[in-house]
């Protein structure tokens, strides 16, 4: 499944005869793709459809705990290397979003000092209102989230090769194995990142309590239909560089139809096992989670010397710091292709 992951974007730049070259350039410097201009029809659809998808959530959090006492939480002090977080991003975030003569040489890489300080603050949060963290509980596992989370994020880099939504700019010009190393580094901090902070969100009752036991939905399909789901994440995506204005969701889409697919093709225990219980909290808990990160991910980034910035089809308007504002519905999905993710790498861990 990885290999066709991996070969179905290719098999569409074939089939446009286009220079594979192109798609593999590294690192990534090249801009050969002109997105559609805003559309206010494509927008407003959008919207609309990502606010019908979210409202029954919502509504459900509001009612949920409008009749729920709220839990006394854990006020235990802050363990000390939350603190030390706590340093790292101060330090990180002011020398981020300045330009300090004396710290020039490495001004480009503040990235991941500041999620690094990030995950510790998170983890030391969720132990000061739990008792534990993910840091403390399943420290094997944590550790592992971060190679882990290289790869995972390396393959979403390579996935907007061929739609190319984002690019880097305003780092200084690096060698190819310089630009590994750095990226690797920081692309190893997005699921340690996403995975504390659904950890922290799953220390409040109100949240939890309102999507444990929500609408159970009876699916009456077995394998075949982790099949299929097999079959919609990988055939879309070769024409993701055929049409890439259009199927750009699939970035985030397609590598969670692969994983569930996968599990449900194999008889295992998926998402589908939790909606059949009625269990929604391992859908919205991640998503949230992913949300909140995106926020910290758009605004650290904003002023960073060494940035991404967005180029989305139709609907590349009312930024909220680099974002688009309907790019940060990306954010909900993906949240949950981490946890999905994760779930995969706890099975190998003893």
């Amino acid at each position: 499944m990885a290999v066709l992951l991996l070969l179905a974007p290719l098999a569409g730049v074939a089939w446009l005869d286009q220079p594979i070259a192109r798609y593999l350039e590294f690192p990534p410097r090249t801009k050969y793709i002109v997105h559609a201009s805003f559309s206010w029809p494509v927008f407003t659809l959008l919207l609309l459809f990502v606010a019908a998808v979210c409202l029954p959530f919502l509504l459900r959090f509001i009612a949920f705990g409008s009749n729920r006492k709220r839990t006394a939480e854990n006020r235990d002090r802050l363990p000390w290397w939350g603190w030390s977080g706590a340093v790292l991003v101060l330090v990180f975030w002011v020398i981020t979003w300045n330009r300090f003569s004396f710290f020039a040489a490495v001004q480009p890489y503040t990235f991941s000092p500041l999620w690094l300080g990030y995950i510790l603050v998170v983890n030391a949060l969720t132990y000061r209102r739990a008792g534990t963290c993910l840091l403390c509980s399943q420290p094997r596992f944590f550790l592992a989230l971060f190679p882990a989370s290289t790869f995972f994020w390396w393959y979403f880099e390579y996935l907007n090769r061929f739609v190319q939504n984002w690019y880097y700019i305003g780092g200084k010009t690096i060698s190819s194995l310089e630009y590994v190393v750095h990226a690797s580094i920081c692309f190893s901090t997005v699921l340690p990142a996403v995975l504390s902070t659904s950890t922290f969100l799953g220390t409040f009752p109100r949240l939890t309590g309102a999507f444990s036991r929500w609408h159970p939905i009876e699916f009456r399909f077995g394998r075949w239909a982790g099949q299929l789901l097999l079959v919609l994440a990988v055939v879309p995506l070769t024409a993701l560089a055929v049409f890439p204005d259009y199927l750009f969701p699939l970035l985030w889409i397609s590598p969670l139809f692969a994983i569930v697919g996968t599990q449900l093709a194999g008889g295992n225990n998926s998402l589908v096992t939790d909606l059949k219980q009625g269990n929604w909290q391992y859908i919205v808990i991640p998503a949230l989670a992913a949300l909140l990160c995106g926020f910290f991910w758009e605004m650290w980034n904003w002023k960073s010397l060494a940035h991404w910035e967005y180029s989305i089809p139709f609907v590349n308007r009312f930024h909220v710091f680099a974002m688009p504002l309907l790019g940060y519905a990306g954010y909900l999905p993906f949240g949950v292709v981490c946890t999905e993710a994760a779930a995969l790498i706890i099975k190998k861990i003893p």
